[in-house]
């Protein structure tokens, strides 16, 4: 009767190749925190990916790329120092 290489639980013969394992396998990339806490979140929400076939990365990376695109715009409406005038003075008298 003729088995399959490693049917039988050992390892491949040398040289052959190892069976591809089912499903998807994460990419096991580590993220560095950034100190925004918001950041942070759509960087551990990119692990969602890994358990995930390929077909499903699409909305999980659009939502990482909404998420922090909302950041960047939140940047531009907090209160800092006023903006200088845009009418010019004249200071002769």
């Amino acid at each position: 009767m003729y088995a399959e290489p490693g049917a039988s639980g050992e390892s491949p013969a040398y040289g052959e190749p190892a069976a591809p394992e089912e499903g998807p396998q994460p990419l096991g990339v580590g993220v560095t925190p950034t100190g925004q806490p918001a950041v942070d979140a759509a960087l551990r929400r990119l692990a969602d990916a890994d358990h995930l076939p390929s077909s499903g990365h699409l909305p999980v990376y659009e939502d990482v790329h909404r998420g922090l695109r909302d950041v960047l715009a939140g940047l531009d409406q907090h209160a800092g120092p006023p903006a200088p005038s845009p009418t010019k003075h004249d200071n002769r008298s």
